[in-house]
């Protein structure tokens, strides 16, 4: 049986409509790892200022103990900024 032109084109159709979602879901894959590395380097780079800033300390410390999800803030359970006087360190666990 012979494929009809109908059906040819419905094939490259399908092919093309396969072809559009797979660049569709790398460039979303791309987008997500994008974000991933912003929000990476400006944690990174809000701790590097913490360390030298009272002031972005304590918004640090604020940030985190107002985490909305606790398992967020269960990975902050005994961390302290490197440098960070004792009485930061009072106040972040009382």
């Amino acid at each position: 049986m012979a494929e009809t032109e109908l059906e040819r084109a419905e094939k490259r159709y399908a092919q093309a409509k396969a072809r559009l979602q797979a660049l569709k879901n790398q460039e979303a894959t791309r987008q997500r790892k994008l974000d991933t590395r912003r929000k990476v380097i400006l944690g990174g780079a809000l701790m590097d200022l913490a360390e030298r800033d009272s002031n972005a300390a304590a918004m640090l410390d604020r940030l985190i103990r107002n985490l909305p999800r606790e398992q967020d803030r269960k990975a902050f359970v005994g961390w302290s900024l490197p440098g960070a006087s004792p009485e930061q360190e009072e106040q972040s666990d009382g």
